[in-house]
C-alpha cells in the first residue's frame, strides 16, 4: 500500500525478418499490421509480487497492470498485512484478506491461469526471536533457489517487508538471487521533499520497522527503493480512471474500488493526511514501471531517474544513518508515470 494514496507480439524471428516485411509492404504502397508485445514463451524476467492487496487499490492495478504485461512471469503473490483505516478493515487476517482481493481482481481478468496466491503473516515482527517459517516463507525460496531458471528475479514490495526478511532470516542465500524493489522508506535528505503537515513515519516502513532494519542493515539483497517522495508522483486523474471504467470491466471494478476507498479515506484518516480531491495516487505501479517497462536495448529502467549510494544503516523511526560500507543502491527520485498509465490504458483497451 501507498498512502499518503491471444495478441502475441515481436517474436525474435518476426524481428529478423521485419526489415524483408516492411520493404515489401512500403514497395506495395501499405503499411504491414505487426502484432504488437512479446511472445509468452519469451519471459524476460520473474516477479514475486508482495501486496498489502486488502488496503489501498493502487495495488490492484499493479497486479492487473502485471498479468498484462506477457514480458513477465509471475510465479507468486503475497498478500501482506495492513493498518486498519475504519471498520472494514477490522478483521484479525489481513493477509487472507488481501488475497481474497487479489482473488477477487483475478476474476474480473481473462487469463486461464492465474498465479498462486499465498496468504502472508497478519501481523509484524515482534523480536527476531519470533520468526517463523510460512507456506510464503517457503515458497519465496523456492522460487529463489531454482536451478531450472536463469532469468531475472525482482521481489515487487509495496507494503511490509515481512515476508521477505522471514524468508532472508531462514535462507540467507536468497538474497543473492533476486532485487528487490520496494515501494517504502522515508525520503533521503538530499534526494527528496517530505510531504506537507506533521512529521511521520512513512507508511509501508510503519507496517513492520523490524523487517525493514533487517533487510537494510543486516543481509545483502540488491534495493531498489522508490522512497515517498518518488511513489507520490504517481498520480493519476479520477477523470482518467473514470474513464477507463467505460472501456473495459476491470477498468470499472477498480474504479469502484478507487471511491469506496476514498470514501472509507474520508472518514477515518485525518485531513492533513488524505483530502479527496480530483486525482489519486497509485504509488504501487511503479513496480510495474521499474520491471516490466524497462528498455528493449541495455534492459534497465532506464525512463525513470535514480542516485547511487551505498545502502545506508535504517534506523527504527525510518531515518537513515550514513554505512559508506554499505552494498551498492539504487534510490529512485523520479518515476516515469505517465509511460505507466499510457501502457497499463492501452493494454486494456486491446483486450
Amino acid at each position: 500500500m501507498t498512502f499518503a494514496t491471444s495478441e502475441r507480439g515481436l517474436s525474435r524471428r518476426s524481428l529478423l525478418s521485419g526489415g524483408v516485411v516492411l520493404s515489401a509492404s512500403v514497395l506495395a504502397g501499405c503499411a504491414p499490421r505487426l502484432p504488437v508485445g512479446l511472445p509468452a514463451q519469451a519471459h524476460a524476467i520473474r516477479v514475486i509480487v508482495d501486496n498489502d492487496f486488502g488496503g489501498d487499490p493502487d495495488g490492484l492495478f499493479m497486479l492487473a497492470h502485471f498479468m498484462l504485461s506477457p514480458s513477465v512471469d509471475l510465479p507468486l503473490v503475497i498478500g501482506s498485512q495492513y493498518r486498519d483505516f475504519g471498520e472494514a478493515d477490522l478483521v484479525p487476517d489481513k493477509g487472507q484478506a488481501s488475497v481474497r482481493k487479489a482473488r477477487e481482481l483475478l476474476g474480473h481478468l481473462p487469463q486461464a491461469d492465474h498465479p498462486p496466491l499465498l496468504a502472508g503473516q497478519d501481523v509484524p515482527l515482534q523480536a527476531r526471536t519470533d520468526a517463523r517459517r510460512s507456506p510464503a516463507t517457503d515458497a519465496i525460496i523456492r522460487e529463489a533457489m531454482r536451478e531450472d531458471r536463469s532469468t531475472p528475479l525482482f521481489y515487487a514490495a509495496g507494503g511490509s517487508l515481512t515476508e521477505l526478511a522471514l524468508a532472508l532470516m531462514a535462507e540467507p542465500a536468497v538474497a543473492q538471487r533476486m532485487t528487490l524493489v520496494w515501494i517504502g522508506g522515508a525520503e533521503h535528505p538530499d534526494a527528496g521533499n517530505p510531504p506537507p503537515g506533521p512529521p511521520e513515519p512513512e507508511y509501508n516502513f510503519s507496517l513492520d520497522p523490524l523487517a525493514a532494519q533487517f533487510v537494510f542493515n543486516e543481509a545483502e539483497i540488491p534495493i531498489w527503493q522508490i522512497p515517498r517522495n518518488a511513489f507520490r508522483q504517481m498520480l493519476v486523474g479520477l477523470a482518467e480512471i473514470d474513464e477507463l471504467a467505460r472501456v473495459h470491466p476491470v477498468g470499472r471494478y477498480l474504479r469502484d474500488e478507487v471511491v469506496q476507498t476514498e470514501e472509507r479515506l474520508a472518514q477515518n484518516v485525518p485531513a492533513h493526511i488524505f483530502t479527496a480531491g480530483e486525482t489519486y495516487m497509485l504509488g504501487d505501479t511503479a513496480l510495474v514501471t521499474l520491471t516490466a517497462l524497462r528498455s528493449a536495448f541495455q534492459a534497465d529502467a532506464a525512463s525513470s531517474v535514480y542516485l547511487s549510494r551505498p545502502t545506508p544503516m535504517l534506523a527504527a523511526d525510518g531515518s537513515y544513518v550514513s554505512n559508506p560500507a554499505g552494498r551498492p543502491m539504487r534510490v529512485f527520485t523520479t518515476i516515469d508515470g505517465h509511460l505507466t498509465w499510457r501502457d497499463f490504458t492501452a493494454k486494456l483497451r486491446r483486450r
